[in-house]
């Protein structure tokens, strides 16, 4: 059951010490992140001599074959990319202690099978809390719900130091710095231009957004100068192509290690409240010897 915040955490039915597998964050993850912003959420349209059409984002990757026979639509029949297209090709990972997010300080994991590093919430545990309350009026001044007919137990206010309560804890993030190089090639020029101007406008006065993915969010950046390879200015007898690159900056984190152990989990702990020792009563002869009015054991 993935639980992805803690509104859904709050309404889930999480008993003590139950393991909640949670959705992991690789690296994988960040990249679908910023797939699915250029392709869904950008979304972006332009005009060319067959109306106005959506502009194919093409992750590059080495298995070219793939592409052909996913998507034919995206290359000619020499197997050339036809445009305007948007490629995007990860370019490096970064794991610098400096640059990171909310969380500085390393926390290790707790020394148990189920782990977890980081508390994001406690909460009373009412229903037990409430049963020691109870024992322990019970055997001050006696069961005294019983003899309230038709009402269930009732026990006068008490101070009650056995607290029974919950933490929740999540294994600990490490952040890591994704560089990505967009490439954006167009035939014309109004076409580049169509397709630049979301990414100047869209962010605002700043140069930073958000990409979601599987319940993970990251932050990315975008670079001051946005840089050109046109080859406008050649003569020779090549096809005039527009090309603009922009590399982006993702600050992600990752929490586990995808096929190589298993997902992180959301754990529950319970803390302890009494500490019992069972005792022998027939060895160290607490059964009285003449009970009476059912008083089996010594005082």
């Amino acid at each position: 059951m993935p639980v992805r915040n803690k509104e859904n955490l709050s309404k889930a039915n999480i008993s003590a010490n139950q393991d909640i597998e949670m959705m992991p964050s690789t690296l994988e993850t960040i990249d679908r992140a910023l797939y699915s912003y250029l392709d869904e959420e950008l979304n972006l349209f332009t005009t060319s001599n067959k109306g106005f059409n959506k502009v194919p984002v093409v992750w590059m990757t080495p298995e070219r074959a793939f592409q052909i026979k996913n998507d034919k639509d995206t290359r000619d029949d020499k197997g050339v990319l036809k445009l305007p297209v948007i490629t995007l090709e990860k370019t490096s990972v970064t794991k610098n202690p400096t640059m990171h997010g909310r969380l500085t300080a390393h926390i290790p994991p707790q020394n148990d099978a189920a782990g977890g590093s980081m508390t994001i919430g406690r909460r009373v545990q009412q229903e037990k809390t409430s049963l020691f309350a109870a024992n322990d009026v019970s055997h001050l001044r006696g069961n005294i719900g019983e003899r309230t007919v038709g009402k269930g137990d009732i026990y006068y206010p008490s101070k009650n130091s056995k607290i029974v309560t919950e933490t929740i804890t999540i294994p600990l993030p490490v952040y890591v710095n994704v560089n990505y190089n967009l490439l954006i090639q167009t035939e014309y020029q109004q076409q580049m231009n169509e397709l630049l101007t979301p990414f100047l406008l869209r962010t605002g006065q700043i140069n930073e957004f958000f990409i979601k993915y599987d319940g993970h969010q990251f932050e990315a950046f975008l670079p001051q100068n946005f840089s050109f390879e046109n080859n406008t200015s050649d003569l020779g007898e090549d096809e005039r192509t527009y090309k603009t690159s922009i590399e982006i900056r993702v600050l992600g984190h990752l929490m586990g290690e995808m096929s190589n152990t298993e997902r992180p989990k959301i754990v529950v702990r319970e803390n302890r409240v009494v500490i019992r020792q069972p005792r022998e009563r027939v060895v160290f002869g607490d059964i009285h010897p003449h009970a009476k009015d059912g008083q089996f054991y010594k005082e």
